[in-house]
C-alpha cells in the first residue's frame, strides 16, 4: 500500500465532502493530528477505524487501500492486489522478527560466553578486561541492532482506542516490555498501556 497516495486520497475526498480535518476527526472520535498524519502519508488508519472512515467519506475500504476511486471493472483486481500487499507486509515483518532472533543467537550468546570465560577462567588481568570489553561491546551492539530492527517491525496497538502506531526511539527504549507487548503512550488517546505488537499497519 502506498501511504502517501492513500493520504492524498483521504484529503481529497474529505475536501469534496466539505469537511475539515477537525470535523472528520470529531466524527471518528480521534484527534485531528491523527487525520493530519494520515493525509501527510505518515501512517495508515488502523483497522478498527477503516470502516467508520469509509462511511464518513462515502468510499469503500478497497478504494481507501488503493488510494483512488475504482470502477466496477477495476474493483476485483484492486481487492486482490490489496490482499496480496497485506500478506507481503506481514511476511516481511515476520522475516524481521526472525532476524532479531538470529542477532540474539549470533551476537548476544557468544558475548555472554566471553563474559563467563573472563569471570571464571584463570587469566591475566589485561586479558580478563579485554574479554569483558569485547563481551560488553557485543551485548550493546547486538541489543542496538535488534532494537533498530524491532522498532520498525509492524506497529504497536493501543489497548484502549486500538490505534496502531510506531513509537519514537526514545519511547521504545524507555518502555518496559514483555516478548509481545511494550508499555507505551498512545499518540491518539494519550493513555499509557501495554501495547501489543501487530505485524501490519
Amino acid at each position: 500500500m502506498d501511504q502517501i497516495k492513500t493520504g492524498k486520497f483521504i484529503a481529497e475526498v474529505r475536501k469534496e465532502r466539505g469537511l475539515t480535518q477537525r470535523q472528520l476527526s470529531d466524527r471518528l472520535m480521534i484527534s485531528d493530528k491523527t487525520v493530519s498524519k494520515w493525509e501527510c502519508g505518515n501512517g495508515m488508519p488502523e483497522v478498527a477505524l477503516m470502516l467508520p472512515l469509509c462511511e464518513v467519506l462515502g468510499i469503500s475500504v478497497n478504494e481507501l487501500l488503493s488510494g483512488e476511486r475504482l470502477s466496477d471493472s477495476d474493483y476485483r483486481k484492486k481487492a486482490e492486489d490489496n490482499m496480496m500487499n497485506l500478506m507481503e507486509e506481514r511476511e516481511r515483518n515476520k522475516k524481521k522478527v526472525y532476524l532479531q532472533i538470529a542477532v540474539a543467537v549470533a551476537v548476544v550468546l557468544p558475548a555472554f560466553a566471553l563474559l563467563m570465560l573472563a569471570g571464571l577462567a584463570d587469566l591475566q588481568t589485561w586479558l580478563r578486561w579485554t574479554l569483558i570489553g569485547i563481551g560488553g561491546f557485543l551485548v550493546i551492539g547486538g541489543c542496538t541492532i535488534a532494537a533498530a530492527v524491532d522498532i520498525h517491525t509492524g506497529t504497536f496497538e493501543c489497548r484502549y482506542c486500538k490505534t496502531r502506531f510506531v513509537p519514537s526511539a526514545g519511547a521504545y527504549i524507555a518502555g518496559p516490555h514483555t516478548i509481545l507487548t511494550r508499555f507505551l503512550k498512545c499518540p491518539n488517546c494519550g493513555k499509557k498501556s501495554c501495547c501489543r505488537r501487530r505485524l501490519t499497519h
